[in-house]
C-alpha cells in the first residue's frame, strides 16, 4: 500500500507510520517478496493479506497490489539495486524491507532509529574509516618507523601504533556505540510484541513435520557464552517458552545494520550462491541441499527459487532461530524447507546424502575445535561430484597490515 507522507499503515497485527520514500514503499517491498518466492508452480501471491490505510477507511488495497504484482517479474523492488550493493550511497530507508507476517511492527519513532543507526554506518564507512587510514599513512606508520626502523609489520604492531591515535579512537568509540544502539533498537522493538510474535510464529508452525527440535541438543559454548554481535544471549536465548525475540531482532536489525545492501530480504548472499551455481554449474540440478548453521534461513530461501526439486535441510542448533526462520518461509509461502536442530559438526544426514552443502558467513563464527569438525561433516554428507561451498569473511593473508587491523577489531 502506497500513501503520502503521515498515512498510517496497517501490517500483520500491528501498525507502521511510514511515509512514501522516493522509489517505493513499504508494502511494495513486501508484495515484491511474496511474489518472488514462488515454487511447486504455486505462486504465493494468494496468501498476500490486503493491506489498507486509515486515511482510506479501510479500503482493501490488494486490488492496486495484486496489479503491481503482476507487473513484476522476480523483483525486489522498484528501488534500484545500485541502493542495496554501493557501500558509499546512501543506505536504504528501513521501510524497504521485506514485509512478512514475522516482523516485528515498527512505529515512526523506531524506524526512524533503525534508519538513524544506518546513517552511522554510512559515515563510519564512507568518512570516518577514510580519516583513520589517512592519520596511519601521514603520521602513525611515519612516526612508528622513525622509532623502530620500520613501518609496521602485521595488524599487532598497526594496533600498538594506533592505539592513541585520536582519529582511530573516534572511528571504534562510534562502531562501538552504533551497535549498542541498533541491539537496544531490536530489543526495545520486539520486546513489547514478544508474546504476540511467539504466538503467530507457534500459529504458522503447528503441526509441520518440517520443524524438527531437539531441546536434549547440547549448545556448543562458543554459541552459548557469547553475545554475538551484542546481541543479548546470543542465538539461544529464551525469556519466554517458545521464545522469538532475538531473531526477530535480528532480522528487523540486520537490515539497518548493513544499510538495505543484502536486499529487502537480507538474503544477498544466499542469491549470490545461486547466482553463481547457475553461471558456473549451469547443468548442476541438486536433489538435496544443506545449509548448516541456517540462523534463520534468510540465505536458505533463494536455494529454493534457484532449485524448485531439491529436498532443502537447515540445520542449526538455535531453537529460537529456527522456530521463527520456518514460520517466516511459512508465511512467505514456502513450506517445504525441512529446519532441524542439530550440530553442524554431527548431523542426522546420511553419509553421501547431499549434492550441495552451504554454510554462509558460519566458520568465523565457530571454534579452532568445531571447525573441522565441521568440514569434515560437510566431506561425509557430500555425494560423488558433489559441491560444498562456504561463503566467509575474506581471510586476513589478502590484506596488507593496516586492513588486517580495522577487519580485526570485533576481535579485540
Amino acid at each position: 500500500a502506497e500513501g503520502d507522507d503521515g498515512d498510517e499503515v496497517l501490517h500483520g497485527d500491528g501498525q507502521h507510520r511510514a511515509g512514501r520514500d522516493r522509489e517505493g514503499s513499504a508494502g511494495e517491498a513486501g508484495a515484491t517478496g511474496h511474489r518472488r518466492y514462488r515454487h511447486g508452480g504455486e505462486s504465493s501471491k494468494a496468501r498476500l493479506r490486503p493491506m489498507r490505510t486509515a486515511r482510506e477507511g479501510g479500503k482493501d488495497q490488494s486490488a492496486g497490489t495484486n496489479r503491481w504484482l503482476a507487473a513484476q517479474d522476480n523483483r525486489f523492488s522498484r528501488v534500484p539495486m545500485e541502493r542495496y550493493t554501493d557501500p558509499m550511497a546512501h543506505p536504504s530507508p528501513w521501510t524497504d524491507i521485506g514485509r512478512h507476517d514475522l516482523l516485528p511492527a515498527a512505529s515512526h519513532d523506531e524506524i526512524a532509529r533503525f534508519d538513524v543507526i544506518a546513517q552511522l554506518n554510512t559515515l563510519l564507512a564512507a568518512r570516518l574509516a577514510p580519516a583513520v587510514r589517512a592519520s596511519f599513512e601521514g603520521r602513525v606508520s611515519p612516526a612508528w618507523a622513525a622509532r623502530h626502523g620500520h613501518e609496521p609489520r602485521d595488524r599487532q604492531e598497526v594496533a600498538e601504533a594506533m592505539s592513541s591515535d585520536p582519529a582511530w579512537r573516534s572511528w571504534s568509540l562510534v562502531r562501538r556505540n552504533t551497535m549498542e544502539m541498533r541491539q537496544q533498537a531490536g530489543r526495545s522493538l520486539v520486546a513489547r510484541q514478544a508474546t504476540a510474535l511467539r504466538d503467530r510464529a507457534q500459529a504458522l508452525n503447528e503441526g509441520a513435520a518440517t520443524l524438527q527440535l531437539d531441546p536434549s541438543l547440547p549448545v556448543p559454548r562458543y554459541v552459548s557464552a557469547v553475545d554475538t554481535h551484542l546481541m543479548r544471549g546470543g542465538y539461544t536465548a529464551e525469556q519466554i517458552e517458545g521464545d522469538v525475540s532475538n531473531p526477530a531482532n535480528y532480522d528487523a536489525g540486520f537490515f539497518a545494520t548493513v544499510g538495505g545492501m543484502a536486499g529487502p530480504w537480507n538474503d544477498a548472499a544466499g542469491r549470490a550462491l545461486a547466482a553463481w551455481l547457475q553461471r558456473e554449474h549451469p547443468d548442476f540440478q541438486p536433489q538435496r541441499i544443506a545449509d548448516l548453521g541456517c540462523g534463520l534461513g534468510h540465505n536458505t530461501l533463494p536455494l529454493r527459487h534457484a532449485f524448485p526439486q531439491a529436498q532443502i535441510v537447515a540445520v542449526d542448533v538455535a531453537a529460537p532461530f529456527l522456530r521463527y526462520g520456518h514460520a517466516r518461509a511459512r508465511s512467505l509461502g514456502i513450506d517445504d524447507i525441512e529446519f532441524r536442530q542439530q550440530d553442524a559438526t554431527a548431523t542426522s544426514l546420511p553419509d553421501a546424502s547431499c549434492d550441495l552443502v552451504f554454510t554462509t558467513m558460519v566458520l568465523h563464527e565457530t571454534s579452532a575445535e568445531a571447525l573441522p569438525r565441521i568440514l569434515a561433516e560437510c566431506k561425509r554428507l557430500l555425494r560423488p561430484g558433489g559441491l560444498a561451498i562456504h561463503l566467509e569473511q575474506p581471510p586476513y593473508r589478502r590484506f596488507p597490515p593496516f586492513e588486517q587491523f580495522l577487519r580485526d577489531w570485533d576481535g579485540r
